[in-house]
């Protein structure tokens, strides 16, 4: 079966007048569909950087960046990404925000604007479509983000810490809310975090990235019973402290090795 994205033995350096900097070396990932990976790793190591790379915003400067087979030549609707701040407009309702991948990609139709409208009632957001975001909460606009990300019905996404400025409470229910909505529609999701714990709650495997210059370090397989229960309780799941602990050790021996 053909990866939904792979990258084959990726380096990405940063050119300037005075230097270069290898930001990532001889990468090698893959995710299958309906797979959730989690990237974690020391700041620095190139998390982000390696989602934007599958998101085509940026070339690899050796190797290759595959979705579904063929090499990624810049962003396109089957990927969506979703940041740690909303970037909503706004000026526009939140019908409107939701509906602006599909205007931008000519996708718009009758049809859409019924997927945006499912969207939002089934992430609990029913009836404020012809609202702004001011009015809203932090939490119930990332919900929005999440539905626009989604509305273009992406393969892929991508979550760059998007829960990191909720509040504890909050970021709990988005995380049962992210899986649930990518197991339903079959999606695949790599998400970047600073939070181990969430990592594992929404993992079926947890990647850990070495120092700069990036690469992989090892990589994390969660046991089905912490993968099939929803996040909230997957935490109280047997084994799940066992992974933790065992998955930091890696960590601090990466943070470690990357002050030598």
């Amino acid at each position: 079966m053909v990866p939904i994205i792979q990258l084959k033995h990726v380096d990405l350096a940063y050119v300037t007048d005075r230097e270069v900097t290898l930001a990532l070396e001889d990468m090698n990932l893959s995710a299958q569909s309906g797979e959730f990976i989690s990237l974690v790793g020391p700041s620095g190591c190139g998390k982000t950087t390696l989602l934007s790379l599958m998101a085509g915003l940026i070339p690899p400067s050796r190797g290759l960046v595959l979705l579904h087979g063929k090499p990624v030549k810049g962003p396109t609707p089957e990927v969506g990404y979703m940041l740690q701040q909303d970037y909503l407009f706004p000026w526009r309702t939140i019908q409107d925000n939701v509906l602006l991948g599909l205007e931008l990609t000519n996708l718009l139709s009758k049809q859409s604007v019924e997927l945006a409208e499912d969207l939002l009632e089934g992430m609990g957001l029913d009836g404020t479509s012809h609202m702004f975001p001011h009015q809203l909460s932090g939490g119930m606009r990332q919900r929005v983000a999440l539905a626009r990300t989604l509305a273009t019905n992406p393969d892929l996404l991508l979550l760059d810490e998007p829960f990191s400025a909720l509040d504890y409470q909050t970021k709990l229910q988005l995380e049962d809310l992210v899986v649930d909505t990518l197991k339903q529609r079959g999606k695949t999701g790599i998400l970047v975090t600073h939070d181990l714990s969430e990592a594992i709650a929404v993992s079926d495997r947890v990647i850990v990235l070495g120092a700069r210059p990036g690469k992989i370090r090892s990589t994390f397989e969660v046991p089905d019973n912490i993968r099939r229960a929803q996040p909230f309780y997957a935490r109280e799941e047997p084994g799940f402290n066992a992974l933790f602990h065992e998955i930091w050790g890696e960590l601090e021996a990466s943070e470690r090795k990357g002050k030598t």
